[in-house]
């Protein structure tokens, strides 16, 4: 059991290997999955779908691959949240149709993105603020804004790509609902929940920010701190 000692010599038990351990299971896990679709279209010839399956093991591959190519210790919880969103998103909603299935399924991943995407801000630009070798003191509503506003760019952004993959493809990510066979009002409804998710965290994390409580996105940062000194050293 690995362990450390606090200021009092007291152990603590060090929980890096068992969170290594749950990434390692889910994301094999998934990866597994796809791998196993994938084998299917190979032996259907569904080559348009194959080529989408490829493109998600890759997606799904590649936080793996920067947590082992990059000299950056990331919280084992970062990687756990996205490889899990890649598959609900691409896999399930696009592949298995949950999109179709189920009709909350497109907002609850479009409102969870825009969870993470705020959250992901708010990381990006805290840990600006808290690095010695950027002189910044950035007030909470600054920080809020930023992360907001990342996360409606990183959600435009997907509908653009939705866009263009759907008139080069002919796929159909950006769903047409009743009476609108354009997909305009599927992409709205996607960008209006995605704000609302990144105004719901902006304005919890502005609120926790201005009393200084204890904000579960400060203890992602610490813990990025902790793993990664040099980053931050002057």
């Amino acid at each position: 059991m690995n362990s450390k000692e606090t200021k009092n010599n007291e152990p603590v038990k060090d929980t890096a290997p068992r969170e290594n351990v749950i990434y390692t299971w889910v994301s094999r896990t998934l990866v597994g999955v796809v791998a196993l679709e994938w084998l299917l279209l190979l032996l259907n010839q569904s080559w348009l779908s194959l080529f989408l399956v490829t493109i998600i093991m890759v997606a799904l591959i590649s936080p793996t691959l920067f947590r082992r190519k990059l000299d950056v210790e990331i919280p084992v919880e970062f990687h756990i949240t996205a490889v899990i969103f890649i598959f609900a998103s691409l896999y399930l909603g696009e592949i298995q149709s949950f999109y179709q299935r189920f009709w909350w399924w497109d907002i609850a991943l479009h409102s969870s993105a825009g969870l993470l995407m705020g959250i992901l801000g708010f990381l990006l630009v805290y840990l600006l603020n808290e690095s010695k070798r950027v002189e910044l003191h950035m007030t909470p509503v600054f920080i809020s804004v930023f992360a907001f506003i990342f996360a409606v760019t990183i959600g435009t952004l997907w509908e653009i790509f939705e866009f263009f993959m759907d008139q080069l493809f002919a796929l159909n990510m950006q769903k047409p609902m009743l009476g609108d066979p354009s997909g305009l009002t599927d992409t709205m409804w996607d960008m209006i929940v995605n704000a609302i998710g990144a105004f719901i965290i902006s304005f919890i994390g502005w609120w926790y920010l201005k009393r200084k409580q204890t904000f579960f996105v400060r203890d992602w940062i610490r813990t990025f701190i902790q793993k990664n000194p040099a980053l931050f050293d002057k």
